[in-house]
């Protein structure tokens, strides 16, 4: 199987970087920058890519690597940060811009051929540098300009090493699939052998050497993730496995039943019901800092997990549905990123946890993991059912978790769902939902002044949750949610809609 490695440089958009190459079925792993050479070699890469960064190679400290990785005689291309270090090792100049671009620009092609094969010569691009490449190395050729930035590509073509000042991994780089498609398979000459089938083959085998004869505890919510880890596992060792679902009393409306009916009757997985909801509440009471609510709940969900295991015999592994894009903006994962946020299956784990953890899906994409389900025979109702957070509603109340903001968000996402679904909509965006928010607004119900609650409605589209662009839904359909959850919903007596799009906000409010 061809393998493309792809060196982190704490780029936000490593990650998408892997996701466009494996949609054309070659398979790609990320490693820090700082990846020993040693392992690069045993690796045997068919092509290695260097990712963007925040850093700049002017810093005393700024990220860098061996200069023996350009002369391994594996082709390589750099992006953005990356090809500023790649000028800066092979001789080139690089100096602080004297117009900083970020955002879209104008790609100009020069030299149509190789890299740019296919494309027209002049495209949209998406820029994000502050320094630029004054000149080049020995032996490179200068393939595309830009207004701002003379040198936009780069190229020493008989080493097979390319370097692009812009991001063709993002959606808003108009032909950044097809430069890509070029590199990988007219350049790097790989083969697209890589699928989720064998991807399924692969995680079920490697389960079955981790676990052994030992037992597993998956904790389980009625989200796709999760869902697909337990059936996925089960697959795998069959009664060695045993479900959890534990109750924190911040899900949707009546998800608790809908979760022990599904396990029992579609997947016939033992599950085990606790209902914690006051115990995590009592943990929450006051608390209005997202960073803490998350860890609360992240350290008490284990916390839970530990009493009831002990109910278990021999149990030695947790199983959790952790994601690419979990664990990149939870705990900066192999390389320099920026923190986003952390995430309670990933940066709330306590140290003294006893359990080994199993995380089968923590290479994927939350796309791919639907596909995973499908090819377990999941049905799609739950396949492609909305991402739904670890921490639940606590990140949809802004400020302090009670038990009458929890009802109030039941009632209103239920009614936001219901008319989404209604509408034709829901399979055609990424995510919708509510946000309570911590102000209250003046309204007239009834003749009568009211003096409640103001509900912000999110809606998103995305491919895998690293970018999201808001959905502008009709009218018409905002105003049915809007005047549903107004006169149904006691307690909300006003409705906003969400426009931002992420970056630069997050997809959640907290």
């Amino acid at each position: 199987m061809d393998k493309v490695l792809i060196l982190d440089f704490g780029s936000q958009y490593t990650q998408l970087i892997a996701r466009r190459i494996r949609e054309f079925h070659v398979y790609s792993e990320i490693q820090p920058y700082n990846y020993p050479l040693a392992k690069i070699i045993e690796f045997a890469p068919k092509a290695i890519i260097l990712s963007g960064g925040p850093a700049s190679v002017l810093g005393d400290d700024a990220p860098s690597l061996p200069l023996e990785v350009l002369n391994l005689g594996i082709p390589l291309l750099g992006v953005c940060y990356g090809m500023q270090l790649l000028t800066k090792l092979a001789g080139g100049t690089v100096a602080k811009a004297q117009f900083r671009e970020y955002g879209r620009a104008t790609l100009k092609v020069v030299e149509p051929s190789g890299l740019f094969e296919g494309m027209k010569s002049s495209s949209t691009i998406w820029m994000s540098h502050g320094d630029s490449i004054l000149t080049l190395p020995p032996h490179f050729i200068k393939l595309a300009e830009s207004v701002d930035a003379p040198i936009v590509a780069m190229a020493f073509p008989a080493k097979k090493i390319y370097a692009l000042q812009f991001h063709p991994e993002v959606s808003h780089t108009e032909e950044g699939a097809l430069i890509l498609e070029n590199f990988l398979f007219k350049i790097a000459g790989c083969n697209p052998n890589w699928n989720l089938s064998s991807f399924v083959e692969r995680a079920l085998q490697e389960i079955r050497k981790t676990v052994g004869h030992e037992k597993v505890i998956c904790g389980v919510s009625g989200g796709v993730d999760s869902t697909v880890t337990a059936v996925l596992i089960h697959k795998a060792i069959g009664d060695q496995l045993q479900c959890i679902f534990i109750n924190n009393g911040l899900l949707r409306k009546k998800e608790a039943e809908k979760v022990i009916s599904t396990f029992a009757k579609n997947f016939h997985i033992p599950l085990h019901y606790v209902d914690a909801s006051s115990r995590f509440l009592k943990k929450l009471a006051g608390i209005t800092d997202p960073e803490m609510k998350r860890k609360i709940i992240g350290n008490e969900f284990i916390f839970v997990f530990e009493e009831e295991a002990k109910k278990f015999s021999s149990t030695q592994f947790l199983a959790q549905g952790t994601l690419y894009p979990d664990v990149i903006e939870s705990v900066s994962f192999k390389g320099p990123s920026a923190v986003i946020k952390s995430h309670h299956n990933v940066g709330g784990l306590p140290k003294n946890m006893k359990f080994k953890l199993i995380e089968p899906l923590k290479e994927l994409f939350k796309d791919e993991v639907r596909r995973v389900g499908e090819t377990l025979g999941i049905s799609r109702e739950l396949t492609h059912r909305h991402p739904f957070p670890g921490p639940g509603l606590a990140v949809r109340i802004l400020g302090p978790i009670t038990p009458e903001g929890i009802a109030l968000l039941q009632e209103a996402d239920d009614i936001i769902v219901s008319e989404i679904k209604t509408a034709g909509f829901y399979d055609k965006v990424w995510q919708v939902f509510g946000v309570l928010l911590p102000v209250k607004s003046v309204g007239v119900m009834g003749d009568e002044r009211t003096y409640a609650n103001v509900l912000a409605i999110r809606c998103v589209q995305s491919t895998d949750g690293m970018t999201a662009d808001w959905v502008p839904l009709p009218f018409d359909l905002l105003s049915k949610m809007s005047n549903r959850i107004i006169n149904q919903v006691s307690g909300i007596n006003r409705v906003v809609y969400d426009i931002s799009s992420k970056p630069p906000s997050t997809i959640e409010w907290e």
